[in-house]
C-alpha cells in the first residue's frame, strides 16, 4: 500500500492550454503580421519556392489613381487575391503585378478642382506635372490600402500607365493600328461632355434618370402628297415626329421611316398627318385627336427621298429609310440630325447629308443658328418649344423621366455632337468579325458573360480614340503646315515611342515637331517640311487595353493571361479594349478566362451613395474589426451577383469568424503535449470516432478544393463554416471532451483523438489560408510539428491532399446512420430536460429498444454509445417489432467528481472514494507514471 497522498483530481484533468487566444485582436495583430511578412519578404519567398512550377497569371485590371479605395475596390482586390492564393496553394507559381490607370478625366478633373482659376495661368506641361503628382500620391495610398487587406503582390514594382515605358508601348499599339489601316480621322457624332469638354467612349457613359421634354412636332410635306397616294392630292400633309431633345431640331436634316412598316395618313380637321399605323392609337390619344379619319395606308418605302419643310428654319428635311426605326415609342417617323446621333450619322452618310453640328465644345449654339445662337443646348429646350408653339408646329409637349446618358466623371448629362475625332474602324480590317469569333474561344464565368460580350462587340460603333484633354498619352501624328496632310507613318510612330521610352510623354509638349521628326522628313503629298503636332490625347481605354502587352510581354510572363476579373461594366470597357488591342497586335484574345463580379450594394440591394447614408468604407471596417472580416465578407458572397453589405451583415460575419477561430482554438489548445512525429497513432489503430471525422475531413477537402478550382469561393466558405459548426463543434468536439480531458495523457485513446485533432488543424489551416490570411498564419505559427518550422508561413504551404483509404464510404454511411439515431436520443433528452427530470445530459441513462438489424447495428458500437450520446449509461434492448424506442431515466449511481459521469462504481475505491472505477484506473496509471519519473 502506498503511503503517498492521493493525487489532486484537478491536476489530473487534461484541460486545454491557452496557446491560441480566443480573442483575435485583429486591429493590432494584422499590422504586426504585415510587418513580419514584409521583413521576411514573404511574397518573394513564395515565388522562389515555386520557381520550377507552372505559371498561372491573373492580370490585374488597373483602378484609377484618383482617390482612396472604396468597398468596390476591396471586393475586387480580395477576389483577385483569393484566386492568386488558391492557385498558389494548388502548386502554381502565381506572380501578381498590381497596376494603376493614371491618365484621363478622373485625375484631370481633380487637378482642375485643385488648381481652380490658376489652371489658366499654367502650361500644359505644368498641368501634366500636377496630374502626375496627384496620381503618384493616390498610387501610394491605394497600394498601402490594398496590402492592408492582406493582398499579396509585387507592390514594389507595380505597373502604371504613366510609366515612360508603358507610354511608349501605348504609342506602339497606336502604330500597329495605323499599320493595319484601321485608324482614320473623321467628322462624326460622338458622346460629348459639355462640362469636361471632351469626347467620351461608350464605356465612359453611365445611364441615370433624367427629366426631359417630350414633344410632338409637325414637319409640313414639301413634295407633292399625290406621290405618296392619290388620295392625298391637294391635301395639307405633315409628318409627325417625336423627340426628347428639342435642342437638336436646329440641326435636323431629315426624317427616317422603316421601309417595311405601314404608315397611315389620317385627316384631323383640315390637316393630314402621317404616323406609323401601329402607333396611331397611342399618338392620337397623346395629341387629343378625336376620330382621325384614315385617307391612305402605305409602306414606308413609298416615302423615300421625298421632302418636308423644317418647322422653323428655311430648310428642307429629306425623308429617308432606316432599319433602326422601331415601334417602341414615338410616331415611327424619326427626326434625324446627322451631327447629333450615331444612327443619324450612319443614315445621313448613306443619303449624302452633311454632318451638321452647330454646337460648340461648351454646348452652346454657334452664331449661324437662327433664333438661338449662343444658348446652352439644355437651356434652349424651353425657348425652342415656345418658338414651335408660336409658329404653329408644336402638336403636344410634356415632361418625362427616363434614363439618359451621363458623364461617368462629372455625372452631368451628355450630348451627341459631331466633331473631328480619331477612330479605329470596326469594319475596315474585319475587327468586329474577328472579335466575335475570338470571344467564342474564351471561357466566360458566369456563362452569360459570352452573350454580354457578343452584344458589346456587335453594337459598338467605331472606337473613338481621341480626347480633347491635357493629361494622357498624345496621339503622335503630325500635320503638314502647307496642305494639312496627316503624317502618321508606323516607322515614325516607333521613332517617337523610343523617345517617350527615354523621356516620357511630357516631351511631346516640351519640344517642337522637329525634335521628333527624322532629318529630311517631307510631306508625302506636297513635299512640305513644316509640321505641327496633334494636340488630342488617346482614350484611356487604349491605355489600359495595352496593359497585357506592357506587363506580360515586358516582364517575360506567359501571354495570354489565364484570368481577367472585373465588374460587369467592363464588357464595354477593359475586357473590350484589351480584346481589340490584342487582336490587332497578337491576333488572339489576351485572356483565357474572363470572370465577372457584381456591384456592391446595401442590404436592400440599393446602390451606395453618401446622400442615402448607406456607404460603408473599408477603412472604417478595418479600424473597427480587422481586414479578416472584409475578406470573410467577400469569400462568403456569391460575387457573380450584386454583393450586399451592411452593418448587420458584418455583425453576422464577425460571429462566423468567432466560430471558425474558436474551432481553431479548440484544436490548437488541446495539442499542447502532442508531437505528431512521436505521438501520432496509425490510422488503423485509431478510435472509430476519430477515423470517422477524418473521413468527413476528406469529404470537406474534396468539396473545398473543387470550389476553389471553380472560383466559387462562397461554396468553399460555407463548406468550411458548416464543418466547423456542425461536424466539429456540434458533434465531434462534444463527444470527444470526455476522452480528451479524462483519459491518461499518453493513453492510446487520447493520442488517437490528438492525432485526429492535428490532422484536422493542419488541413483546416491550409484550407482557410486564402480567405483568413492573417488568422491562418497565426495558427500555423503555434501548430505542433515540423511543417511550420520548415515553412515559416502557411502561405508557402500547399493545400492538403485527400488521403484515400479503403472502406471510407462504408464508414461514413455507418456513422451517418448512427448520428441519425443520436438525433433522436438528443431530442428525447431535451424533452426530459424540459420536464426537469435531468439537467445535464450526463445525469441521464438512455434505454434504447431496437429490433433486428438496427439492434445489431447499435450493439456493434458497444461502450462507444455512452460517449456518443454524452450520457452516463446506455442500455440496449432487443425489440419485437420494426422501430426505435428511446426511454430516458435518471442515471444509476453517484456523480464522479473527476469525469462528472454517474456510475455505481463511485465510492468503491478507498483511496479515491469520490471517483468512478474508470477514473480510478486512470489515476493509478498516473501515479505509476509519476512515480517512475521521480525514481532516480
Amino acid at each position: 500500500m502506498t503511503t503517498r497522498a492521493p493525487l489532486d483530481l484537478k491536476q489530473t484533468i487534461n484541460l486545454p492550454k491557452k496557446i491560441l487566444p480566443m480573442k483575435a485582436n485583429l486591429v493590432d495583430s494584422e499590422p504586426a503580421r504585415l510587418r513580419r511578412w514584409k521583413e521576411m519578404r514573404l511574397y518573394e519567398r513564395i515565388l522562389e519556392a515555386r520557381r520550377d512550377r507552372p505559371l498561372f497569371i491573373l492580370h490585374d485590371g488597373p483602378p484609377y489613381a484618383n482617390g482612396h479605395i472604396h468597398i468596390g475596390h476591396a471586393l475586387n482586390k480580395i477576389l483577385k487575391d483569393l484566386i492568386v492564393k488558391t492557385r498558389t496553394m494548388m502548386g502554381y507559381q502565381c506572380p501578381f503585378i498590381p497596376g494603376w490607370d493614371c491618365h484621363g478625366l478622373p485625375i484631370e478633373i481633380q487637378v482642375d478642382e485643385k488648381l481652380g482659376r490658376r489652371k489658366a495661368e499654367l502650361s500644359i506641361v505644368e498641368i501634366r506635372r500636377e496630374a502626375r503628382r496627384l496620381a503618384e500620391y493616390y498610387m501610394r495610398a491605394q497600394s498601402e490600402e490594398f496590402q492592408r487587406l492582406g493582398v499579396f503582390g509585387d507592390f514594389e514594382h507595380p505597373y502604371y500607365t504613366m510609366d515612360p515605358r508603358y507610354q511608349a508601348d501605348i504609342v506602339r499599339v497606336l502604330g500597329k493600328f495605323l499599320e493595319r489601316g484601321s485608324v482614320y480621322k473623321g467628322l462624326r457624332a460622338v458622346h460629348w461632355c459639355i462640362h469636361c469638354q471632351t469626347a467620351l467612349a461608350e464605356a465612359e457613359i453611365e445611364y441615370e434618370e433624367h427629366t426631359s421634354p417630350s414633344i410632338y412636332v409637325k414637319f409640313p410635306l414639301d413634295s407633292d402628297p399625290a406621290e405618296i397616294d392619290p388620295a392625298l392630292a391637294g391635301q395639307r400633309v405633315s409628318i409627325v415626329i417625336w423627340t426628347t431633345t428639342p435642342w437638336t431640331l436646329p440641326a435636323n436634316l431629315g426624317i427616317a421611316f422603316n421601309p417595311g412598316f405601314d404608315y397611315s395618313a389620317v385627316e384631323v380637321g383640315d390637316e393630314v398627318y402621317i404616323v406609323a399605323t401601329e402607333l396611331l392609337p397611342r399618338v392620337a390619344e397623346k395629341l387629343g385627336w378625336r376620330d382621325p379619319r384614315p385617307l391612305a395606308v402605305v409602306k414606308g418605302w413609298k416615302l423615300d427621298r421625298l421632302q418636308a419643310r423644317h418647322p422653323f428654319l428655311a430648310r428642307r428635311s429629306l425623308l429617308m429609310l432606316g432599319e433602326h426605326v422601331t415601334l417602341e415609342a414615338g410616331t415611327g417617323c424619326v427626326h434625324t440630325a446627322p451631327g447629333h446621333g450615331y444612327e443619324d450619322y450612319v443614315l445621313g452618310q448613306r443619303y449624302g447629308l452633311p454632318v451638321y453640328s452647330p454646337v460648340d465644345a461648351q454646348g452652346r449654339f454657334t452664331p449661324d443658328v437662327e433664333h438661338f445662337a449662343g444658348m446652352q443646348v439644355f437651356e434652349a429646350n424651353g425657348p425652342i418649344i415656345e418658338h414651335l408653339r408660336e409658329v404653329g408646329m408644336l402638336l403636344a409637349a410634356e415632361e418625362i423621366v427616363h434614363t439618359y446618358p451621363h458623364c461617368w466623371r462629372c455625372h452631368n448629362p451628355v450630348i451627341f455632337r459631331a466633331t473631328p475625332q480619331w477612330f479605329i474602324s470596326m469594319e475596315k480590317t474585319g475587327l468586329r468579325q474577328r472579335a466575335l469569333e475570338a470571344i467564342e474561344r474564351v471561357n466566360w464565368i458566369p456563362r452569360w458573360g459570352l452573350e454580354r460580350m457578343r452584344n458589346a462587340i456587335r453594337t459598338r460603333p467605331d472606337w473613338c480614340i481621341s480626347r480633347q484633354r491635357a493629361w494622357g498619352v498624345p496621339i503622335t501624328v503630325f500635320y503638314c503646315q502647307a496642305c494639312e496632310a496627316i503624317l502618321a507613318d508606323p516607322n515614325l510612330i516607333e521613332h517617337v515611342a523610343r523617345i517617350f521610352e527615354r523621356e516620357g510623354a511630357d516631351v511631346w509638349y516640351e519640344r517642337e515637331p522637329e525634335y521628333f521628326l527624322p532629318e529630311g522628313t517631307r510631306c508625302p503629298q506636297c513635299g512640305g517640311t513644316a509640321f505641327r503636332k496633334e494636340t488630342d490625347i488617346l482614350d484611356v481605354w487604349l491605355d489600359s487595353g495595352t496593359s497585357h502587352l506592357a506587363v506580360l510581354d515586358r516582364r517575360g510572363l506567359p501571354w495570354p493571361a489565364d484570368i481577367y476579373l472585373e465588374g460587369g461594366d467592363q464588357f464595354r470597357g477593359w475586357f473590350n479594349s484589351s480584346l481589340l488591342v490584342a487582336l490587332e497586335v497578337k491576333g488572339a484574345p489576351p485572356y483565357r478566362t474572363v470572370i465577372t463580379s457584381g456591384w456592391t450594394v446595401d442590404a436592400e440591394g440599393q446602390k451606395m451613395s453618401k446622400s442615402k447614408g448607406n456607404v460603408i468604407e473599408p477603412q472604417e471596417v478595418i479600424a473597427r474589426s480587422g481586414a479578416e472580416i472584409l475578406r470573410l465578407w467577400v469569400a462568403s458572397s456569391d460575387y457573380h451577383e450584386d454583393v450586399r453589405i451592411s452593418e448587420e451583415i458584418l455583425t453576422r460575419l464577425i460571429e462566423a469568424y468567432r466560430k471558425i477561430r474558436n474551432t481553431a482554438c479548440y484544436l490548437v489548445n488541446n495539442l499542447y503535449d502532442f508531437d505528431p512525429t512521436t505521438d501520432a497513432v496509425p490510422y488503423e489503430e485509431m478510435e472509430e470516432l476519430d477515423r470517422w471525422i477524418l473521413a468527413e475531413l476528406n469529404q470537406l477537402i474534396r468539396k473545398v478544393l473543387a470550389a476553389y478550382e471553380a472560383y466559387e469561393f462562397h461554396l468553399a466558405y460555407h463548406a468550411l463554416y458548416t464543418f466547423c459548426a456542425s461536424e466539429l463543434s456540434a458533434i465531434y468536439f462534444d463527444i470527444l471532451k470526455d476522452r480528451l480531458y479524462t483519459f491518461a495523457p499518453k493513453s492510446r485513446g487520447r493520442r488517437s483523438a490528438q492525432t485526429a485533432l492535428f490532422r484536422l488543424l493542419d488541413a483546416l489551416t491550409r484550407l482557410i489560408a486564402p480567405i483568413l490570411v492573417f488568422t491562418a498564419d497565426e495558427i500555423w505559427e503555434v501548430m505542433p510539428g515540423s511543417a511550420n518550422r520548415e515553412l515559416p508561413s502557411v502561405h508557402m504551404a500547399e493545400f492538403p491532399k485527400v488521403e484515400e483509404r479503403p472502406g471510407e464510404a462504408e464508414l461514413l454511411a455507418r456513422w451517418h446512420r448512427l448520428l441519425d439515431v443520436r438525433d433522436h436520443v438528443l431530442k428525447a433528452l431535451e424533452e426530459k430536460r424540459a420536464e426537469k427530470l435531468i439537467g445535464a445530459s450526463l445525469e441521464a441513462k438512455v434505454t434504447i429498444t431496437a429490433d433486428g438489424d438496427l439492434y445489431d447495428f447499435l450493439a456493434s458500437f458497444g461502450e462507444q454509445l455512452r460517449a456518443i450520446f454524452i450520457v452516463s449509461q446506455v442500455e440496449l434492448r432487443k425489440g419485437a417489432g420494426d422501430g426505435l424506442a428511446i426511454t430516458v431515466t435518471r442515471a444509476d449511481g453517484q456523480k464522479c467528481e473527476r469525469c462528472w459521469n454517474y456510475s455505481p462504481t463511485v465510492g468503491m475505491s478507498a483511496r479515491y472514494p469520490t471517483v468512478c472505477a474508470r477514473c480510478v484506473a486512470v489515476l493509478e496509471e498516473l501515479e505509476a507514471e509519476w512515480s517512475d519519473v521521480r525514481t532516480p
